[in-house]
C-alpha cells in the first residue's frame, strides 16, 4: 500500500438602517465572520517541489472548516480577494434559496473586491462542504472548497473522528503548478478534468495513528471535480451510517469496495482491526491497482479490549420520508451528448445548432435538447409536492446529478424507495429514478457534479413556489 512519488504524482501527456426601535429590547445584529477568498500558496505536492499556487478560503487547503451544532445559526461574510467574480455553495444543506449561493440564479456573482452576507440554519446534522459556484469547473479545481460538519444535538458512540476531504490536482511536473486550460475541450467533451496527483485533506501522505480496537468515525468527502474515487478498507471493520449527510435507517456493513462520486458523501464507522503495529487503510484502487489513499499506523493497545457491537443507527434528520411516490407527478431528464455520444442537434440560447456547432461553441452536452440552463425549468412544484424525474443517461460517460436544496430517495425497480440523497451517480446507457419532496420556495439548479459538464451544458433548474 505504500504509495512512491511516481505514485502519487503520476504525469500524464496532457496536462442600511433597521427599523428604529428601543434599545432596551432591540438585539444586537452578530457580525458574520469573514470567509475570504483569496490566492496563496501551499505545499501541495511533496516537499522537493515548489509551493502550488491555488485559490483558497482564508489562504487555506482545504478552506476553513466550519464546524457547528444541530439547529445552530451559520453567518458568514463572503470576501471576495480574487481576480475573478465568485459565490459559495452550501453543498447539501437544505436552507433558505436565497443562500444557496449560485451566481445567476440565485444571487449575482460577487466581483473582485466585493463581499457578501450568507446567514440560515444548519437545520440536518450530517458531512456538508461548501465550494466555489461561479466558473465552478475552474475555481474549485484551483482549490475553493472546504469542509461544513453539523454535529448531532448528542454526541455520538465513537472513540473520535477525522475528516479526510478527497480531490485529485492537475499539476506540470516540473513546477507543480496548476495547469491553467479550465476550457480544454477534451476534458469538457469527455469524463472532465481529471488529475495526476491524488490527495486527501491538500497531501498525499495523509497518516493517522489509530489504537487497536479504536472505532472512528470517518466523514469522507469528494471534491474531485470529476474523479470518482473506488475505495475499500484495509484493516477496519466499516459501516455506512450516511449517505450525503442523511442517517441510514440501519447502518450498511461494508463488505468490498465502495464508490464515492463527486461531490457525495459517506459516514463511516469503522473498527481498527489491524494489531499493534500494522498499518490499516483507506485504499483507492486505480486500474485494479490499490493504493494508500490514507493510512492509519496502529499504535499499543488503548483502553478497548475487545470490538463494540454493530453501531446504533446515527439520530434521524426531520423531514426525511419522501411520501405519496405513487401518485407523484413525473418527469424526465435525458441525457445526450459527449465524445462517442449520439447527439445530432440540440437548442443553446434559442437556437438550434449541429453537434458540429455546438463543438466550435466549446458546448457538448445536453438535457432535453437543450445545452444549458433555460428560461423554461424541468419541473414546477408547489413546496410539499412529491415529485418523480426518470433519469435516462445516453452518453457514455457517468454523470454526478446533483439537486440543490433538497434530497432524493432513487425508486428501485422493486418499487422501494432507497437511501436520501443530494447526489446520484449515473452511469452510461442507464436509467435511474428518483423521488423527492419540494422543499423551500426559490430556483433550485440540477446539475452534473463533474463541473466540466456543467461547464459545456449539463444543467436546468427546479421552480418551487
Amino acid at each position: 500500500m505504500t504509495q512512491t512519488r511516481r505514485d502519487i504524482l503520476r504525469m500524464g501527456a496532457t496536462l442600511g438602517l433597521g427599523t428604529m426601535i428601543p434599545g432596551t429590547i432591540r438585539a444586537a445584529t452578530p457580525t458574520p465572520m469573514p470567509l475570504t477568498a483569496s490566492v496563496a500558496d501551499v505545499q501541495l505536492a511533496p516537499p522537493d517541489y515548489p509551493k502550488t499556487r491555488i485559490w483558497g478560503y482564508d489562504g487555506q487547503m482545504p478552506g476553513t472548516l466550519i464546524r457547528v451544532k444541530q439547529g445552530d445559526r451559520i453567518m458568514r461574510r463572503f470576501v471576495n480577494d480574487l481576480p475573478q467574480a465568485s459565490s459559495v455553495h452550501w453543498h447539501g444543506l437544505r436552507i433558505d434559496n436565497a443562500m444557496d449561493g449560485v451566481a445567476g440564479l440565485t444571487q449575482d456573482a460577487v466581483p473582485p473586491g466585493g463581499t457578501f452576507d450568507y446567514d440560515f440554519t444548519a437545520h440536518d446534522a450530517g458531512t456538508y462542504w461548501y465550494h466555489a459556484h461561479n466558473r465552478s469547473m475552474e475555481q474549485v479545481a484551483r482549490g475553493l472548497y472546504g469542509a461544513l460538519i453539523v454535529e448531532e444535538a448528542e454526541p455520538v458512540d465513537v472513540d473520535r473522528e477525522e475528516l479526510l476531504i478527497l480531490d485529485d490536482w492537475l499539476l506540470n511536473p516540473e513546477t507543480a503548478q496548476l495547469d491553467p486550460e479550465f476550457e480544454a475541450p477534451h476534458d469538457r467533451s469527455h469524463a472532465g478534468r481529471r488529475g495526476n496527483y491524488i490527495a486527501t485533506n491538500g497531501t498525499a501522505e495523509t497518516e493517522l495513528p489509530v489504537k487497536p480496537n479504536e472505532r472512528l468515525r470517518l466523514r469522507l468527502i469528494n471534491a474531485a471535480n470529476a474523479r470518482i474515487f473506488q475505495l475499500a478498507l484495509s484493516g477496519f471493520e466499516g459501516w455506512v451510517m450516511a449517505y450525503d449527510g442523511m442517517p441510514l435507517d440501519v447502518p450498511e456493513k461494508v463488505e468490498g469496495n465502495f464508490l464515492l462520486a463527486p461531490g457525495q458523501r459517506v459516514d463511516l464507522f469503522v473498527d481498527v482491526t489491524a494489531a499493534a503495529g500494522e498499518v490499516a487503510h483507506l485504499v483507492r484502487i486505480d486500474d485494479e491497482e490499490g493504493y494508500s489513499q490514507a493510512a492509519f499506523p496502529v499504535g499499543p493497545a488503548g483502553d478497548s479490549s475487545k470490538l463494540r457491537e454493530t453501531p446504533e443507527p446515527l439520530p434521524p434528520n426531520p423531514n426525511m420520508s419522501v411520501p405519496g411516490v405513487d401518485a407523484a407527478r413525473r418527469f424526465d431528464l435525458r441525457m445526450e451528448g459527449g465524445a462517442m455520444g449520439n447527439l445530432q442537434k440540440a437548442t443553446l440560447g434559442g437556437e438550434e445548432m449541429s453537434f458540429r456547432e455546438l463543438a466550435a461553441a466549446n458546448q457538448f452536452w445536453s438535457f432535453n435538447g437543450v445545452v444549458g440552463m433555460t428560461d423554461t425549468p424541468l419541473a414546477q412544484l408547489s413546496s410539499g409536492e412529491t415529485a418523480r424525474v426518470s433519469i435516462r443517461n445516453d452518453t457514455v460517460f457517468p454523470h454526478a446529478m446533483h439537486l440543490h436544496g433538497m434530497h432524493f430517495r432513487e425508486v428501485l425497480n422493486s418499487g422501494e424507495l432507497g437511501p436520501l440523497r443530494d447526489t446520484l451517480l449515473v452511469f452510461g446507457d442507464e436509467t435511474r429514478e428518483i423521488a423527492f419532496v419540494a422543499g423551500e420556495p426559490g430556483k433550485w439548479i440540477f446539475h452534473c457534479h463533474m463541473l466540466a459538464h456543467t461547464a459545456s451544458g449539463m444543467a436546468t433548474w427546479v421552480d418551487v413556489t
